[in-house]
């Protein structure tokens, strides 16, 4: 054992100048510079020497040796940090959980989901119109999320995304970072701030990227705002300020919520995009029976944009069970109606065609969700919409395949 790492090891256990147990080594005499250290590791069961009584301190260590050495000063309350990162292998054979490493490292972590996807569409429309999906879409989407605690109040998010296009063999492929936030408390308020997708409830209305600040109070009514920028997402035209307000509570074994939005450039009106498209929205949600939940959403603009179609909407929605995706064998049934004209949603989360240049879409969906195994989760809905103009309809099928991990 050398000099410095017999001192560094005394050091770390608050070794002083003199030793208060006798020393048990027969090879380090009373007056060597080492002796008042050893003294004090021994006493603690730091170091417990050879068989024949010597301490051989001129033997070179295996790391093995080493790791038991600081694994013991550790048992005893040693600050070992930077020991310990060293020999983390060595001290994980051991069977010796790093408390203070392992806190450290939790500090950050990845989590991540691949789906595999396909859509196919029976409507010549599909094929025709300016659609993100055409008649059939096929992609493998991956997404990496790093979570880190910036301290008990705050934390950080961001969002690696991957997305293949299958529906040809041109390689095409993104990878983005597609979120950037940090959370936390201000106050009395919950804060968000940076990019992150922001939909409200059901996300009828609205499901985009928000550059911007989202502030939340209150407990058993809690209220809402969201200022900031949208970008347009590919399915609707959609860019420019944006402002959203939230207010929601439960009303016996009724949730209550209602929303305002107000969205510069946010979609079609008379074929062309518009400016200034507000929209309100009521929405309820209550368990009608065991494993059966009911939610309908009402929602109206302030003007007709596109003055063929009227101002308001809504969406109904029933729910059985749901999957749960670390529960094998676990599923949930979903049914919803729809009526939702172009004048009455921003940007909303659906695989059903929209018709957005033809006044909105109205009808219905059926889907089913599938946990095929722990973390492993299938999902299959079918679509029937019919455009609110132009007597356009289409039949979608969408299935998706969710790794978790």
């Amino acid at each position: 054992m050398k000099k410095s790492l017999v001192l560094a090891m005394a050091m770390a256990l608050g070794v002083t100048a003199s030793a208060y147990a006798a020393n048990p080594f027969s090879d380090v005499p009373a007056g060597h510079w080492a002796y008042d250290s050893v003294a004090k590791l021994a006493a603690a069961g730091v170091v417990d020497g050879y068989a024949d009584g010597a301490f051989d301190g001129d033997k070179l260590m295996t790391r093995y040796e080493m790791a038991q050495i600081v694994a013991k000063a550790m048992a005893k309350g040693a600050d070992c940090d930077k020991l310990a990162a060293e020999f983390a292998d060595e001290l994980d054979n051991l069977g010796v959980r790093v408390a203070k490493l392992e806190k450290a490292a939790d500090n950050v972590k990845i989590t991540g989901q691949a789906r595999f996807d396909y859509r196919s569409s029976d409507s010549a429309w599909s094929a025709t119109a300016n659609n993100f999906w055409k008649n059939a879409h096929a992609s493998i989407r991956t997404r990496l999320w790093v979570n880190g605690q910036i301290n008990d109040d705050w934390s950080y998010t961001g969002m690696l995304q991957s997305t293949q296009d299958l529906r040809d063999n041109a390689g095409n492929d993104d990878i983005d970072l597609k979120r950037v936030y940090v959370e936390g408390k201000l106050g009395g308020f919950d804060v968000m701030a940076g990019r992150w997708n922001e939909f409200f409830w059901n996300a009828n209305i609205l499901d985009n990227f928000v550059d911007g600040v989202r502030l939340t109070y209150g407990d058993d009514v809690k209220v809402g705002v969201i200022a900031g920028k949208v970008t347009d997402n590919g399915y609707v035209p959609m860019d420019g300020d944006f402002f959203a307000a939230n207010v929601a509570t439960k009303v016996g074994v009724v949730d209550v919520s209602a929303n305002y939005f107000k969205a510069d450039k946010a979609g079609y009106g008379d074929g062309d995009t518009v400016d200034e498209k507000e929209i309100y929205n009521i929405n309820l949600g209550m368990d009608v029976a065991k494993d059966l939940h009911l939610s309908y959403e009402y929602m109206w603009g302030d003007k007709k944009y596109n003055k063929e179609v009227s101002k308001d909407g809504f969406v109904a929605r029933l729910d059985y069970k749901g999957a749960d995706a670390s529960v094998a064998g676990s599923y949930g049934v979903h049914a919803q109606w729809f009526d939702q004209p172009i004048n009455a949603f921003l940007s909303p989360t659906t695989d059903a065609t929209q018709f957005t240049e033809d006044g909105g879409y109205e009808g219905w969906n059926l889907g089913v969700d599938y946990t095929l195994a722990k973390n492993i989760q299938l999902c299959v809905n079918y679509y029937d919409t019919d455009s609110k103009l132009n007597n356009l309809d289409d039949q979608v099928w969408y299935s998706e395949l969710y790794f978790f991990f």
